[in-house]
């Protein structure tokens, strides 16, 4: 479960892809763009960047990209017929592989001009996972991270998704432990964070109900009161000296 330096420069390496990717998506997510425009993009810079796609063929996934808009949740899947419009949001989530160990990552991004309501979700979606990043202390435990999502997310109503977690992460793209967005009871929330644990925190949150249901394509889960949804994640590893944000180019190695 606890990894190297070396794994963790590796794994640096692998979320910087990922990094490359979701920016390259942000700028040409615009309306008229079609989620599967994004699809081809991102599996683009892979093979420019030699390196594998951690979506491609998991569990027979489709494509490289999960492209959730408005009332998805998680894991769309990237379509010519799904043409982003003026007001949209878009959840991308995206995983690359580089010598073995698995980056991952996701935003949810303002098509044009977004309305209050849905401007206001992404931005509480955010900050919970900011927070819980804040959380990632050695020698605090799993359900401190939990506990902060849903600290900030539960005064302003919304609903925060329980049927999709976050994860550990390394050689495996799903490893142990699970990463709740809200507070659990039992043996894992109780673990403590040590020096080489990697977890990705992705807090899934609603505008309404926590409720979600997967259609009939066997992967896009949506609101279940079609009212729209965010997601954002980041790939943290714990230090001595602090969460490293390995998805995060710009954050400096704390390891020093």
């Amino acid at each position: 479960m606890l990894k190297s330096n070396r794994e963790l420069d590796i794994m640096r390496r692998a979320n910087g892809v990922v990094a490359e990717v979701l920016d390259l998506i942000s700028e040409a997510a615009v309306p008229g763009a079609t989620t599967l425009d994004l699809d081809e993009l991102a599996k683009a810079h892979l093979f420019e960047r030699n390196a594998g796609s951690a979506f491609l063929g998991y569990h027979g996934y489709p494509k490289v990209l999960c492209s959730s808009v408005n009332e998805e949740v998680v894991h769309g899947i990237p379509s010519k017929e799904r043409v982003l419009k003026e007001g949209d949001i878009l959840s991308v989530d995206f995983g690359a592989i580089v010598d073995g160990y698995v980056g991952d990552s996701a935003r949810t991004l303002l098509i044009g001009e977004v309305d209050e309501e849905k401007r206001a979700l992404v931005k509480v979606t955010r900050d919970s996972l900011y927070a819980a990043i804040e959380a990632c202390q050695s020698g605090n435990r799993l359900r401190d991270v939990s506990g902060a999502v849903e600290d900030v997310v539960t005064p302003h109503g919304y609903g925060i998704v329980r049927d999709f977690v976050g994860h550990g992460i390394g050689r495996k793209m799903h490893e142990a432990p699970q990463v709740a967005n809200f507070r659990t009871s039992g043996r894992e929330s109780a673990l403590r964070l040590r020096p080489g644990l990697v977890i990705a925190i992705e807090p899934m949150v609603n505008a309404g109900t926590a409720d979600v249901k997967v259609l009939d394509d066997g992967w896009t889960a949506v609101t279940a009161d079609g009212r729209p949804s965010a997601h954002w994640e980041h790939s943290i590893a714990i230090t001595e000296k602090g969460p490293w944000i390995l998805s995060d180019p710009d954050h400096p190695d704390p390891r020093g």
